[in-house]
């Protein structure tokens, strides 16, 4: 069965089959993804940590399923009723719906209606009147009339005849799967308001009469209309297509069944009978069982999506450009409780606190202390958080900056998501036992903006706000996906063995917080680390954890240069080879690219080094200790833009991007709400994916296209030669095609007696944008 998981994982991955049982292999053998993926790449053909991180997901999946598998076949096979041919059914798939179909006939379950009636006798009748369409039912069924079975007349039987029927067909697997199947792609998802509930679920307005195909529904609607549903405010189900005209009529699931099954009306005794159990089936066992599971399945779906948006963000966050060391001050802004302070110098030391009043006390006596703090510590970088007052506190500062010449700083503003998360906890608390929660906030702040992954790392992922839906979603699942993403950016970065916090060496391939806090206590008794291979001296650092991780923990000015590089351990012997061909020392060597671009790597290749790892050593002598995060630079904002009153339609301003989901991307424009920019309205070409024009940390420009101020919510525009009144054109025309989208489906479904309409945005620029978006397609 191994090599089946390896063949299904390699066509999902794009690698071979030897690529993925190498990769196994080494995950098995207790490797981490970062360290395969950077130091291993002659054995997995170089799979990526992208490929490898889906690999181990589907790793873990496909070997749940074989475990299952196993207990299935055993429980089947002791009830003495395992074929060959259900052995081999249930060997073949490798999915765990179908599994459990397979499995339905023979589960252990509670006692059922059709269970009674077969003890009842009424087995021969069921089948009787299945496949044998010349017997009248009411007649046949006299002759299994039994009161001491509680079977008193022929409806009685007929009534347990068919339970038993019913049963049977809906532990059919194989109508199962076609039936799952037709609906996953023809069934309509119904969300309708329930009654009362207009005005507590308001923001839930769009999904008040609204109705779209299942397969279709893109994963933000979905998750929305679930959350409707368990805030009790709307009512989901799933609406199958209408009626099918054929005699006796029945609906398109019954149809299938008919289909599935080869059963022909002809105006036979036991037609009435059997449709009966037909359409019993369909509604009460099989469209209910599939309508739960499917609707979970959707769920799942657009959970799984929404957290591949979240992961995708949170990467864009951490690998965001850092400012560099350099000495630093966080201003925290706030009114009444004023604006809170804090410096770090250019190893992220705290050096001073404070805490100013210049929005409600004396703003002379605030810039004094500013400009004093700014001119003692040499401060370069003045980073000033995104929430309440951030404005009116960039403008202080700039005013500070204009009375005292000396005060240089550039002041950014910076992201505070999940400031106040770490202020609060223990982390903080032992790093600054005897400092106000609210001034770590400012600590946090000025970090972040030196080194956005360092100081990052030490917050929980899940309370850095760049997801959508992210409390709906499985948070394990969750958890677990921010987690790699963490892992990966880290262990891409690399981290400085001297200066690295505890949080942020926990996250090195290798180790764990009880190895990190050991790795800090051993730097504090014995002083700053001078190679890598002290750390096998660390209290249960062994030479496996040590083969993970030495690779990614640098050290600067260490008695080793090739410490301070991303070159392992491991292939240091390889380096002398490339020292001794070129005749050189090694710091003549480091950074010199014409003599290192003489070299033939494939002369260097043995048994141990194949061409990847050459060349990847090459580019790091090359250019040894390369940060591949991007060059830092700051969106600045429009004077005088300060709060979303401040906005009009077919402004221009400059942003930067917080957060791209499916739908759009969010861009912070300095009036303390983001503004999104619809998919439609990113780019003049079509597009399906907003994360192929903007990620995370871009600056851009922006066009205002409408505000809400009531709702609080900004459309923006990418395409800046567009303007507002043309997107209102677009949405009348928009309105009236979807009246006649609603007259359609309201009459597609009028069978099932459900309210089912499409929804029209709350604006006009709202289904604009719909236009917009179809038109391009």
């Amino acid at each position: 069965m191994s090599q089946n998981i390896s063949l299904l994982i390699a066509s999902e991955i794009n690698a071979t089959a030897n690529q993925v049982e190498a990769a196994i292999t080494l995950l098995d053998e207790g490797n981490t993804v970062p360290f395969i993926s950077r130091y291993r790449k002659e054995m997995t053909g170089g799979l990526d940590d992208t490929q490898l991180r889906l690999l181990e997901t589907r790793l873990i999946y496909l070997r749940e399923i074989e475990d299952r598998k196993q207990v299935i076949l055993k429980s089947i096979d002791e009830q003495g009723k395992l074929t060959p041919e259900l052995s081999l059914k249930i060997n073949q798939t490798q999915n765990k719906t179908e599994l459990e179909d397979l499995y339905l006939p023979f589960k252990p379950k509670r006692r059922t209606r059709g269970q009674i009636a077969i003890e009842a006798g009424l087995a021969p009748l069921a089948h009787e009147l299945w496949t044998n369409n010349t017997v009248v039912p009411d007649e046949h069924a006299n002759q299994y009339i039994n009161p001491e079975k509680n079977i008193l007349t022929p409806k009685d039987a007929l009534d347990g005849a068919r339970y038993i029927i019913m049963e049977e067909l809906s532990e059919d697997a194989d109508l199962l799967g076609k039936v799952r199947d037709y609906l996953w792609k023809h069934a309509f998802i119904t969300a309708c308001v329930i009654p009362g509930k207009e005005e507590e679920g308001a923001k839930f307005s769009d999904y008040f009469e609204h109705t779209e195909l299942l397969a279709k529904v893109p994963s933000h609607r979905a998750l929305a209309m679930f959350r409707g549903r368990n805030e009790g405010i709307l009512n989901l189900t799933l609406t199958p297509e209408p009626e099918v005209e054929i005699q006796p009529k029945v609906s398109a699931g019954e149809k299938l069944i008919i289909d599935h099954l080869g059963i022909t009306f002809d105006q036979s005794p036991t037609d009435i009978w059997r449709k009966s159990v037909i359409s019993w089936t369909w509604k009460i066992k099989i469209l209910l069982h599939l309508e739960t599971e499917l609707m979970s399945r959707i769920k799942e779906t657009a959970e799984a999506e929404a957290i591949n948006v979240f992961a995708r963000n949170l990467k864009d966050l951490l690998m965001a450009a850092p400012a560099g060391m350099r000495a630093t001050m966080g201003l925290d802004p706030g009114f009444r409780t004023g604006v809170k302070v804090a410096v770090v110098d250019a190893t992220g030391k705290l050096v001073a606190t404070h805490t100013i009043y210049p929005h409600s006390g004396d703003e002379q006596k605030a810039a004094q202390i500013i400009a004093a703090l700014c001119i003692k510590h040499q401060v370069e970088l003045v980073a000033i958080g995104n929430g309440t007052a951030s404005r009116e506190t960039e403008r202080f500062y700039l005013n500070v900056k204009k009375a005292y010449p000396e005060v240089t700083a550039q002041k950014v503003i910076v992201s505070e998501a999940g400031a106040s998360v770490y202020s609060a906890s223990e982390l903080a608390a032992l790093e600054f036992p005897d400092l106000d929660v609210s001034i770590r906030g400012a600590v946090s702040i000025a970090r972040r903006l030196q080194d956005p992954l360092a100081e990052l790392v030490k917050i929980d992922p899940k309370s850095i706000g760049v997801g959508q839906y992210q409390h709906d979603v499985s948070q394990s699942a969750l958890a677990t996906k921010l987690d790699n993403v963490v892992e990966d950016c880290v262990n891409n970065v690399g981290v400085d063995l001297n200066t690295a916090s505890i949080p942020l060496l926990a996250r090195v391939a290798g180790l764990n917080k009880q190895i990190a806090q050991n790795v800090v206590a051993w730097r504090d008794q014995h002083g700053r680390f001078t190679q890598r291979k002290e750390l096998l001296d660390v209290a249960r650092l062994g030479p496996k954890a040590f083969e993970q991780c030495a690779g990614f923990l640098k050290i600067s000015n260490g008695k080793n240069p090739l410490d301070a590089s991303s070159v392992h351990p491991e292939a240091y012997p390889l380096v002398e080879r490339i020292l001794q061909k070129l005749g050189k020392p090694l710091n003549e060597v480091m950074g010199n690219s014409t003599l290192i671009n003489t070299l033939n790597p494939r002369d260097f290749i043995d048994e141990q080094f194949g061409l990847p790892t050459i060349l990847d050593i090459l580019k790091e002598l090359e250019k040894p200790g390369r940060d591949p995060r991007p060059e830092f630079k700051t969106a600045s904002f429009t004077d005088g833009i300060d709060s979303i009153n401040d906005l009009s339609p077919s402004m221009i301003l400059e942003g930067t991007v917080t957060n791209v989901t499916n739908f759009g991307a969010f861009v912070d424009i300095g009036v303390h709400q983001d503004g999104l920019v619809h998919i439609s309205m990113l780019s003049n070409n079509f597009i399906d994916d907003p994360y192929s024009v903007v990620k995370a940390g871009d600056i851009v420009k922006v066009k205002v296209m409408e505000v809400d101020t009531a709702r609080k919510r900004i459309a923006l525009s990418m395409r800046l030669d567009i303007e507002p009144d043309e997107i209102m054109k677009q949405g009348s025309t928009k309105s009236q095609s979807d009246a006649n989208n609603k007259a359609k489906i309201r009459t597609q479904t009028k069978s099932n007696s459900k309210a089912t309409t499409i929804s029209s945005s709350n604006s006009a620029f709202g289904d604009a944008m719909l236009a917009a978006m179809k038109k391009k397609s």
